[in-house]
């Protein structure tokens, strides 16, 4: 991370069966440094993203980690997706 740039987390709620598919989303973004995944107040997988990694690439290196998140999301109704995003100060 470049002195200009600042770190943000975001929190989401989704349902077991959205929960591939809305991790797949937010690594297409680009942005994200870390994934972490959330169940009843408690971490269950965090996942660190290359920074920079063109979403194609990041999506190969994240797919057996999707896979492991796919067999825990048939288990569970919901939890939470915390993302850790980059953000590059606006130019005044």
């Amino acid at each position: 991370m470049t002195n200009n740039e600042k770190t943000k987390s975001e929190k989401f709620t989704v349902s077991g069966d959205q929960l591939v598919e809305k991790i797949k989303h937010l690594i297409r973004e680009g942005n994200i440094r870390k994934v972490r995944i959330i169940h009843k107040g408690k971490t269950v997988l965090e996942v660190p993203l290359t920074i920079g990694a063109p979403a194609a690439a990041a999506m190969i290196m994240v797919a057996p980690v999707l896979a492991a998140i796919g067999a825990f999301a048939a288990l569970v109704t919901e939890c939470t997706i915390e993302v850790e995003k980059t953000e590059k100060p606006q130019s005044k």
